[in-house]
């Protein structure tokens, strides 16, 4: 300030009477702004000191609160409509996470992700790639349920731009906590979720992308894309594509963690 107004001119500016509050509380924000971060430096460096002598432990017990938190969600409107929390499901130690787009009827009614009609694909294909379901963490990026009532059918709604901000924070704790080298957004809407931005599935497909923590994301479509397919012979060639993409993500993961 004083480089382009010298101070005795200051009492003329109509911002004048802010600066001496601001001065004053400067050091107070900063160190607002350490706390946190230290805060979160700590609960990182706990849980890496957690993994390196009881692995198993505290690491159980902290995803346990999570999930029990997480059960009591209203961080937005989507626990009006959905009959439960879906949380996500697997080892704590997987070295892929999967994350889809949010639940759907049978996974809102079983509290668990991945059991309708896409979860039985979203199995075979793991399946034709060698990857053990139960070897894996899988989640959603929204974890209620939203739908239209049309009669007594609860039809999908894709999750808004607020809805899925919203239900970010418990899709990063669960990261945080498992801390996967490679996790796989389903789907546009947990590419969002994941990678804080819009991005096109055909653009970004078959690339590993970098999260702020420092593991991979890539990105493949939604299981439940494959069944809105109508022509079969491009059905069979998309079921083909997702089960070369998760061929792909395996042996990076494998590359990763050896």
């Amino acid at each position: 300030m004083l480089r382009e107004m010298p101070k005795k001119y200051w009492r003329n500016m109509p911002e004048a009477s802010l600066v001496q509050p601001l001065i004053a509380s400067a050091r107070n924000r900063e160190l607002e702004m350490i706390d946190r971060s230290v805060a979160r430096q700590g609960l990182d460096n706990a849980l890496d000191a957690e993994r390196a002598i009881q692995p198993r432990s505290n690491l159980r017990a902290s995803w346990e609160a999570l999930f029990k938190e997480a059960r009591g969600c209203t961080r937005c409107d989507l626990y009006k409509c959905g009959t439960q929390t879906v949380f996500g499901e697997g080892p704590l130690d997987a070295s892929i996470m999967f994350v889809g787009e949010q639940p759907g009827d049978q996974e809102d009614l079983a509290g668990r992700p991945f059991v309708g009609p896409a979860g039985q694909l979203f199995d075979a294909a793991l399946d034709k790639a060698g990857i053990d379901r139960t070897a894996v963490y899988v989640t959603n990026a929204v974890k209620h349920f939203k739908f239209v009532q049309r009669g007594k059918r609860r039809i999908h709604s894709k999750p808004d731009a607020g809805e899925i901000e919203a239900c970010r924070w418990w899709q990063e704790n669960e990261r945080t906590l498992i801390r996967p080298p490679v996790t796989v957004a389903l789907g546009a809407t947990a590419a969002r979720s994941l990678l804080g931005k819009v991005v096109t599935i055909g653009k970004v497909r078959g690339e590993p992308q970098q999260l702020a923590d420092g593991g991979e994301c890539w990105v493949t479509v939604h299981p439940s894309f494959l069944l809105r397919i109508p022509e079969e012979e491009r059905r069979r060639e998309e079921r083909a594509l997702f089960v070369r993409d998760l061929k792909r993500i395996k042996a990076r993961a494998a590359e990763l963690a050896s």
